[in-house]
């Protein structure tokens, strides 16, 4: 699985433009249950990974991204987030309801994302609730 995800990590670092890290963040499967906790409070919602500040991203326990163009698309997409914050462009956009920053994280994220599927000659539209981000709205917030 360390191939793996040191592949989809070039793919991020490819994707996204951000520098490749000197090291992996540890990536933890987990049920859906606890990403639903985590990552939305416990409101009902289609989260897959999860990537809250430091080095551990949080995955779906029935993803297969050695299986799967769509699973592996998902650890892209957190592994965006994580050379993001180790860039520091988004050092405030998680705190102060911040919302245009966190937008823009998931947009970059999203992207890459969408760009990882047409390299791979596939249409999967992904990103379409990015307005409704986790306590995000257009007027305020964090993710």
């Amino acid at each position: 699985m360390n191939d793996l995800l040191a592949a989809l990590m070039s793919w991020a670092v490819t994707l996204s433009g951000y520098p490749a890290p000197d090291h992996l963040p540890d990536v933890v499967l987990v049920s859906h249950a606890e990403l639903v906790h985590w990552a939305c409070a416990d409101h009902d919602c289609k989260v897959l990974g999860w990537f809250p500040p430091g080095e551990k991203i949080y995955l779906d326990q029935g993803l297969a991204p050695l299986d799967s163009t769509y699973s592996s698309a998902v650890v892209v997409h957190e592994m965006v987030h994580y050379l993001q914050q180790r860039s520091g462009h988004f050092e405030h956009a998680r705190d102060g309801g911040n919302c245009e920053g966190v937008m823009q994280m998931e947009h970059e994220a999203y992207q890459a994302q969408r760009d990882f599927f047409v390299r791979y000659g596939v249409y999967q539209p992904v990103g379409a609730a990015l307005h409704v981000t986790a306590n995000c709205t257009p007027a305020a917030s964090s993710h």
